[in-house]
C-alpha cells in the first residue's frame, strides 16, 4: 500500500524554525516578530500564503512587489533553518515498521522543494521516501489534489492512504478521492470533529493499525 505523509505538522513541528526565519524577516522591516501560535496557525498553504498571512498580521502593505521582496528574503533563510525542528513522538519507530511491511511510503508538503529536502536530509529521513513532492516541483499546492495525485502516480498507483494534520490535508485527500488518517497533534485549526477524515489518532504507534484497517476497506 502507498502511505503518503504531510510534512510539517505531521512528521515534524518544525514551527520553531518557521517562527526564526518569519521573525528575523519582520524585525529588518522594523516589526516584532511572530509568536509560535501565529506560526503555526499560518502555516498550511505554502510559504507565498505563509508570508502573507504575515505580513497582514503586522499591517504590512500588501502591495505586489512588498510581498514579492518580503518572500524572497524568507526563502532565502528558509532553506538553511533545520536546526530547531523536531520529530513527533514515535516517528521513526512507525516509518521504519512500515517500511519493514512492505509499504511504499511518499512525503507530499506545501513546504518549498529546497527546505523540504534539507530538512529531510538533516534529519535523516530520506531512507523512508520512495518519492517526495514538495512546492515547486509541479505548478500547483494543496489543497488542489494534483500534488498528492502525481505522489501517488509517482509511486507506481494503487491503493493509498494519505496522513496529515489540517484542514489543508483533509480538502486536498478529499479532492483527490484518498482516505485520510488525521494526526490530531499538529497544526489544524478547528476541532477534529469539523475535519472530514476516515481515521483519526494522537500517537504514531496507531498508525500501523489504521493502514491495516486501510487495506481491508480498499480506496474510496
Amino acid at each position: 500500500m502507498n502511505i503518503i505523509f504531510d510534512l510539517d505538522g505531521t512528521l515534524i513541528d518544525s514551527a520553531p524554525d518557521i517562527q526564526s526565519v518569519a521573525s528575523t524577516v519582520l524585525e529588518k522591516l522594523g516589526e516584532n516578530g511572530l509568536t509560535l501560535d501565529e506560526t503555526r496557525s499560518f502555516i498550511g498553504e505554502g510559504s507565498a500564503v505563509f508570508v502573507r498571512r504575515m505580513m497582514n498580521a503586522r499591517g504590512i502593505e500588501e502591495a505586489q512587489h512588498t510581498h514579492t521582496a518580503v518572500h524572497e528574503d524568507f526563502i532565502a533563510q528558509y532553506e538553511f533553518s533545520v536546526d530547531k525542528a523536531e520529530f513527533y513522538p514515535g516517528v521513526i519507530a512507525t516509518l521504519t515498521a512500515l517500511k519493514a511491511d512492505g509499504h511504499s511510503l511518499g512525503l507530499c508538503t506545501n513546504k518549498p522543494e529546497l527546505p523540504a529536502r534539507a530538512v529531510i536530509r538533516h534529519m535523516g529521513m530520506e531512507s523512508f521516501f520512495d518519492v517526495v513532492m514538495a512546492a515547486g516541483m509541479i505548478s500547483s499546492r494543496k489543497p488542489d489534489p494534483a500534488m498528492l495525485l502525481k505522489t501517488i502516480e509517482d509511486l507506481g498507483g494503487g491503493p493509498t492512504l494519505y496522513v496529515g494534520d489540517s484542514e489543508v490535508d483533509a480538502e486536498t485527500a478529499s479532492r483527490a478521492g484518498v482516505p485520510l488518517a488525521l494526526f490530531s497533534e499538529g497544526y489544524r485549526q478547528t476541532p477534529v470533529s469539523e475535519i472530514q477524515h476516515d481515521w483519526v489518532f494522537s500517537e504514531f504507534s496507531s498508525l500501523p493499525a489504521i493502514v491495516a484497517k486501510a487495506m481491508l476497506i480498499g480506496p474510496r
